[in-house]
């Protein structure tokens, strides 16, 4: 590979006249030249330049050039080296080589032979790049595999989590229930510095306040009533990795404030402990709820926010994005092959049409319930609209209301036991989680499935 008309050396020499002339001939034969007279200076000067390779004088007056190539390293991890000395032994030249230098040259030096290095020196330079952009891209290849569409919305997703997830910012993903928040808080994490730590959850919505304490800081043995053990929380178990707060909305105030605390200080106690312990966990959060609303209430402070929604990214309602729907389909279709009895070959037009006009309330997550029944309950093998509930092939649930048996009072229990029915269908039984879809409270849920004989 020519680098010659894109490359730049950094030239790291005290000696001004030795400096000159070297820099000369290689700006002669078509290299740009950053020159520096101490590894400090050339530090500098790194900071604001691309530098493709590092030729320096092993003496520098001060930190040497061996000290200099692993600073310039950390910066640019592709750099090459080619070290440069009067005074050169075996020592130098291993001690040069095991620092990752390219080649050793002794005074004087021989300008041909340092051309024909700096352009073999540069050729893995380029190679390097190439590997680094080809693992870099299946690395961003498999953190969104589990993703699927590519529509305007979700591009736009996928671009700020590339960007989110090289820095260490706390970041809120807001979105309705079943759009994938955890899909793309686990994408940031994978695609992160942090990627070989552990990725740990905490659903905040279907746990208790004392439970959301201990889940989360942990609890000594004997914290309280039923603590026989000391456990580590999600905090501690987190440490080097990535923690994912789902539904941080529902958090109690009593936590937000400790959890406020963590954030700030990176400090905390497990429940009923003295020890002070630290995390330097990377906090991820999710919610569906209007945070905005629960601030104005008092129910979620302000200041937790601020620190937890350093960037924001908000998940797109599947309804948003209808021309994603076809492929969401055929990508559940293939992985739930082995729920069909008889095999299915596909989609016909006309159940895509129908799925594509359907609001979705339940998003990605009622999508795929909605495949999976299809799967199970149809016919021929090609799925028809008359496969899919909820409004498609004439299966709706005020369909289902509309001909129920009896008068007003029994179509009203009829259509509110399929819609129970169904939003506990689309979340697995997670009374919680269909409350919070529904608008309900869980109690509100559980009396209403006792009353409809859902329980």
């Amino acid at each position: 590979m020519d680098m010659r008309d894109k490359a730049t050396l950094m030239l790291a020499e005290d000696d001004a006249v030795q400096r000159r002339m070297l820099a000369g001939f290689l700006r002669k034969v078509g290299y740009d030249v950053e020159e520096a007279g101490s590894a400090a200076e050339a530090s500098e000067k790194a900071r604001d330049h691309r530098i493709d390779l590092l030729i320096t004088d092993l003496r520098l007056g001060g930190p040497d050039g061996i000290s200099l190539l692993e600073d310039l390293r950390r910066v640019h991890p592709d750099l090459q080296a080619i070290v440069v000395t009067a005074y050169g032994t075996v020592e130098d030249a291993v001690r040069s080589m095991r620092a990752g230098a390219y080649d050793f040259l002794g005074k004087p030096v021989d300008l041909a032979r340092l051309e024909a290095l700096v352009a073999k020196a540069l050729e893995k330079v380029g190679l390097s790049r190439e590997n680094r952009s080809l693992r870099q891209a299946v690395e961003v290849a498999d953190a969104f595999s589990d993703w699927v569409g590519d529509s305007a919305a979700i591009g736009q997703v996928k671009e700020l989590a590339l960007k989110v997830a090289a820095s260490r910012a706390s970041v809120m993903i807001l979105g309705e229930s079943g759009t994938g928040k955890e899909v793309v808080a686990r994408a940031i994490h994978q695609l992160s510095g942090r990627r070989a730590g552990p990725f740990v959850t905490l659903n905040c919505a279907v746990l208790s306040e004392t439970l959301v304490e201990s889940e989360l800081f942990g609890h000594e043995k004997g914290a309280f009533t039923g603590a026989s053990v000391q456990k580590k929380g999600r905090l501690e178990l987190a440490k080097g990795g990535t923690l994912f707060l789902d539904e941080v909305g529902d958090i109690p105030l009593s936590v937000q404030v400790k959890l406020l605390n963590v954030l700030q200080t990176g400090r905390f106690e497990r429940v009923g402990g003295t020890q002070t312990l630290e995390t330097d966990a990377r906090v991820l959060a999710a919610t569906h709820r209007d945070l905005d609303a629960r601030i104005g209430t008092g129910e979620f402070r302000a200041d937790l926010f601020y620190r937890l929604a350093v960037v924001t990214m908000r998940m797109p309602a599947l309804r948003e994005r209808p021309g994603d729907i076809a492929a969401l389909v055929a990508h559940f279709v293939r992985k739930h092959a082995d729920l069909s009895p008889t095999g299915i070959a596909g989609v016909s037009d006309d159940a895509l049409a129908a799925l594509a006009r359907h609001p979705f309330p339940g998003n990605v997550r009622e999508l795929e319930n909605l495949v999976e029944r299809a799967l199970v309950l149809g016919d021929g093998p090609i799925l028809e609209a008359r496969d899919f509930p909820l409004g498609l092939g004439g299966a709706s649930v005020k369909a289902h209301a509309g001909t129920a048996l009896g008068g007003l009072e029994d179509q009203v229990a009829s259509l509110e036991r399929d819609l129970i029915f169904r939003a506990l269908e689309r979340h697995g039984g997670n009374q919680s989680a269909a409350a919070r879809e529904l608008g309900l409270t869980e109690r509100s849920v559980r009396y209403k499935m006792q009353k409809l004989g859902l329980d």
